[in-house]
């Protein structure tokens, strides 16, 4: 799953072929706040997008990121909803103190570890349809043998997925598939982050079949934009770097011009 944050990133993305995609907090922190993903983001918010980005792919899968819940398990239970009013497929619930910050940033705090689970109790009763990923920080501030025995935890309560976050070389990622058999297992492809980068193959073979690739085009888009802007700075014109954009109709076939004409001509008769 590809990292998007809005409707067009999200379209980009299905239009290379993805059938799922990943909501990131990260990414939409980035974008429409202009901020880091240290907390700041609401849940209000991260709803919002959730409902533009939904019906923008509607044969796409989406995953959203729910951060912690927004508070305790009645913030968790409303988060459930917002998020299938939106449209959502399912989301990922961690365990990190609010404000959270992004999982391969230094000096995360987790909650205790009924805290968590009690929240992820609650995603469960709460939902109709969504997909639970019960994403545990704990490596980092507690060890890796507390993220494992919280995923068993969670597994045990029936999650649909669990993702240890932040491994930090192949022999952890190897300890984790072998410690969490019997339930999907997420690995999380940070580009200059923590975690070593593996192919989707690669990952299945060790054992890890929901992979994510949160930054990949928060990370893509925030290079070529600047890459453009710097030479628009400089010359003043894009004329002679058009190789540098997309054209103006194929821009306007991405974000839907020739679906919308039809039903303009429709009821302009």
């Amino acid at each position: 799953m590809p990292g998007v944050w809005d409707p067009l990133s999200a379209r980009l993305a299905a239009q290379a072929g993805f059938e799922a995609v990943f909501l990131s907090g990260y990414a939409v922190a980035g974008t429409m706040l202009g901020q880091p993903d240290i907390g700041a983001l609401t849940q209000t918010e991260m709803a919002d997008v959730a409902g533009r980005v939904c019906p923008a792919v509607p044969d796409t899968v989406v995953v959203v990121d729910a951060d912690t819940g927004y508070g305790n398990a009645l913030n968790v239970q409303r988060t459930v909803d917002l998020w299938e009013a939106a449209g959502a497929t399912g989301l990922f619930l961690e365990d990190q103190v609010w404000p959270k910050r992004c999982g391969h940033m230094a000096g995360k705090q987790v909650v205790e570890r009924g805290e968590w689970l009690a929240k992820l109790q609650a995603a469960l009763d709460r939902r109709t349809h969504l997909h639970i990923t019960a994403r545990t920080d704990a490596r980092g501030p507690l060890g890796l043998d507390e993220a494992l025995e919280r995923g068993r935890r969670a597994i045990d309560l029936g999650v649909d997925a669990v993702f240890v976050e932040a491994p930090e070389s192949l022999a952890e990622l190897e300890h984790i598939a072998a410690s969490l058999p019997g339930v999907t297992l997420v690995a999380n492809m940070v580009e200059t982050g923590r975690t070593p980068l593996l192919t989707p193959a690669e990952l299945h073979e060790l054992g890890f079949d929901l992979i994510v690739s949160p930054v990949s085009g928060v990370f893509a888009m925030a290079r070529a934009v600047g890459v453009a802007f710097e030479k628009l700075a400089e010359v003043g014109t894009l004329r002679d770097d058009l190789d540098l954009l997309v054209a103006f109709e194929e821009f306007t076939d991405l974000v839907g011009l020739p679906d919308a004409q039809i039903v303009d001509a429709r009821y302009n008769l």
